[in-house]
């Protein structure tokens, strides 16, 4: 069924960022996806929207959106976010362990990126609803992140996907890329599978953007380890793993966390794959403003450890770590008007009730006596001296307590009470290929594999143990960009004249 000069595999944020790149240095392009189009753009179409940008002050932030009007700057405080803070703080979440290189590459180039995504259509806009509350009349941004895109996952894949159609470039769907054409030295195409009929697609050059394992259920269980199988899934379907098995079968080298993946508390009777309709609005990321419970009625994390930017995507793990696989989030009167928007959804599971014992008789699995002592406990251990302020790491904690809350720990004590059961969802894992810098893929020698390259949540070495908020799409599109290019430099200098 034809070729192209470079073949780019799966359709979401970084599969698209590459397939403009690949044209825009001059390839001719072909983008596959497994998907049908109606649940186009991977993990991606999933995503609210927020994006980890390195940027020195509101004239960054009005060159990313320039429609940010004076009384906008002047009625939020969006503060900076430094190149050498987005550093450490990758750094700091996985403990060191992400590839420096790499992370160098993320972090200095994401600025630059998410302007040429603008220049592609991509519209940005400042994260008010979910990174900033209100302090004295002003939005105050908290965390290092200040940018989301306009519409988000379903709006960056619709001006994405609309980019790439008036460029001529051809998007076939329900494609499934199931073996890498490899001669022993270099890649020129894939095999694929659409509706029964096997064929071939020559390319000089194949970027894999096709995602992680998290819809496989069997490599889950095979590598995140036993329990894996019953977390349910917050994004696509489609993920299952294919890039990275057809990369490994020509031996390219694994990398990264293959036992870790990005994981949240996820509503408890979400389905078991993302549903485009609810969007992200199934994720419950207020859990620092109140306290997580499990089945034995007992905290079993610090809610207040951090920001949530920099816990939420660990805790998932520790839900699904919990005796049936689910905690409550438990909230009084002080803090609800706070709660994210994705605790009014109609969706939602849910228990409200005007008194704690009315609370604890309602929520369903929990040990009711243990839970009254957990609240009770916890109430006379809140230091009260210290102001509760939710935009900086107030330090109003708890003493004596095991875990503590280390941050903004108000007593649950104010009626009415809400609370709302969660599960584990997992995002996407953090197991995968070997790239270079330039987004090639590295062989099990250490060697570049000629015409094959990677980019988002398929490549290995940037994200162990944890994950900093609004991180994947800019990693997808950074090195998105980046395979485009180099597949593209690599095809020209393949074709002769």
């Amino acid at each position: 069924m034809g070729g192209a000069e470079v073949v780019v595999i799966g359709a979401g944020n970084a599969a698209l960022c590459a397939a403009l790149a690949a044209q825009g240095a001059g390839g001719s392009v072909r983008v596959l996806e497994i998907a049908p189009r109606a649940e186009r753009g991977g993990n991606s179409s999933f995503t609210g929207g927020a994006t980890r940008v390195a940027f020195n002050g509101v004239a960054d932030l009005v060159s990313l959106m320039p429609d940010l009007t004076a009384a906008e700057q002047t009625d939020a405080e969006f503060g900076s976010y430094s190149e050498e803070e987005f550093f450490a703080d990758m750094a700091r979440v996985t403990e060191n362990r992400a590839d420096p290189d790499l992370v160098e590459v993320l972090v200095t180039n994401s600025f630059q990126t998410l302007l040429w995504m603008r220049e592609n259509g991509v519209r940005f806009q400042p994260s008010y609803g979910r990174q900033a509350f209100k302090v004295d009349g002003r939005f105050q941004f908290w965390g290092g992140l200040a940018v989301e895109v306009n519409g988000g996952g379903p709006g960056l894949i619709d001006r994405l996907v609309a980019a790439v159609e008036r460029r001529g470039i051809e998007i076939q769907y329900e494609t499934r890329a199931v073996e890498l054409l490899f001669d022993g030295h270099a890649v020129h195409g894939v095999k694929a599978r659409c509706r029964g009929e096997a064929f071939d697609v020559a390319a000089d050059a194949v970027v894999l953007a096709s995602g992680g394992f998290e819809a496989n259920r069997e490599w889950r269980t095979r590598y995140l380890g036993p329990g894996w199988d019953l977390a349910k899934v917050r994004g696509t379907r489609f993920n299952l793993g294919d890039g990275i098995r057809m990369a490994l079968d020509i031996g390219a080298s694994p990398a990264g966390h293959w036992s870790g993946c990005h994981a949240v508390a996820w509503d408890m009777n979400a389905p078991e794959f993302g549903d485009l309709a609810v969007g992200d609005g199934f994720q419950k990321h207020s859990y620092p403003l109140g306290i997580m419970v499990n089945a034995n009625g007992e905290r079993f994390v610090d809610e207040g450890a951090d920001f949530r930017n920099f816990t939420y995507a660990k805790y998932g793990r520790r839900i699904l770590e919990q005796p049936g696989n689910f905690a409550w989030q438990i909230f009084d009167s002080q803090v609800t008007e706070l709660l994210r928007s994705e605790y009014r959804i109609r969706e939602v599971t849910v228990v409200r009730a005007d008194s704690i014992e009315e609370l604890a008789d309602r929520l369903e699995g929990v040990d009711r006596h243990r839970l009254l002592s957990t609240i009770q406990q916890y109430n006379e251990a809140v230091q009260r001296t210290v102001p509760f302020n939710p935009n900086v790491r107030d330090g109003r904690s708890t003493e004596g307590l095991d875990p503590p809350k280390s941050n903004w720990a108000n007593t649950i004590s104010q009626p009415p009470f809400e609370a709302y059961m969660v599960t584990c969802g997992i995002t996407f894992t953090f197991g995968g290929l070997k790239v270079d810098p330039t987004a090639n893929v590295i062989d099990i020698y250490g060697q570049p594999i000629p015409g094959l390259y990677a980019a988002g949540e398929l490549i290995g070495d940037l994200f162990y143990f944890n994950y900093p908020g609004g991180t994947g799409l800019t990693s997808g599109a950074v090195f998105g960009r980046l395979a485009g290019t180099g597949a593209a430099t690599f095809a020209g200098a393949a074709t002769p004249g």
